[in-house]
């Protein structure tokens, strides 16, 4: 079992503010000069508050079970639903990740909207949402280069809630992390607070791959990863 751990500063991330406007759905000079600006305002406030911090633990002994599409990781049994089990079944590895953006961005959206200041809210939402992706990229970029120097490749990555996998498997996935590790609590419902975190699968192996686009796998319409390709 190999574990790497990353806290990342926001320049890390290298988040813009086009990045931001066309998560919200606007085509590059589309928006009003108004909405520029305040996304730039914030995206410059939220660069000195976040605490960005990710991990992956590397799990060798697995388990696969075609017939039921799930797979065991040290006497935890996941079910997988079609879409992932495909994915990843032919992993001999596979690494557990957590990451988050902390809380500040959600406290902030949350009072923002509150206030009446739908737009702030807003936005403080979409940078939380980019930020927590963006860092889990770079996680999954170092996995990656690290597996890349056994020989071995990596899947992409696959959390509970999406192409059919329980968002119940998370109370699962949360036994194989301390309580409260990076300042992550799962609640009862699954939910994880700081709602700006990610957490999941990445399967590892000589005989796995990585889809650059795999939204044509899911029919999940709301995703988040439908507006980052867009």
């Amino acid at each position: 079992m190999r574990r790497a751990t990353f806290q990342y500063s926001f320049s890390d991330l290298k988040i813009n503010t086009t990045q931001i406007e066309r998560f919200m759905g606007y085509k590059e000079g589309e928006s009003d000069e108004s909405v520029y600006e305040l996304t730039a305002r914030l995206l410059r406030e939220a660069g000195s508050f976040v605490s960005i911090k990710a991990q992956y633990t590397v799990f060798d002994t697995v388990k696969f079970n075609d017939q039921e599409r799930s797979v065991k990781i040290d006497n935890v049994v996941f079910d997988l639903k079609k879409i992932v089990y495909a994915q990843i079944k032919r992993a001999d590895s596979i690494a557990i990740f957590l990451c988050t953006a902390g809380s500040e961005l959600g406290n902030r959206s949350r009072r923002a909207m509150k206030e009446g200041d739908l737009l702030t809210g807003y936005i403080y939402d979409v940078i939380g949402s980019e930020m927590v992706e963006a860092a889990s990229d770079l996680m999954q970029a170092d996995l990656e280069r690290e597996m890349s120097n056994e020989g071995r490749k990596i899947t992409n990555r696959y959390s509970p809630g999406y192409c059919g996998w329980n968002v119940e498997e998370q109370h699962k996935l949360f036994r194989f992390f301390p309580d409260n590790y990076c300042g992550i609590r799962l609640t009862p419902s699954a939910l994880m607070d700081p709602v700006k975190s990610v957490s999941g699968f990445i399967g590892i192996g000589e005989h796995v791959k990585y889809n650059q686009y795999t939204c044509r796998l899911c029919d999940m319409k709301d995703c988040i990863y439908r507006r980052r390709q867009g």
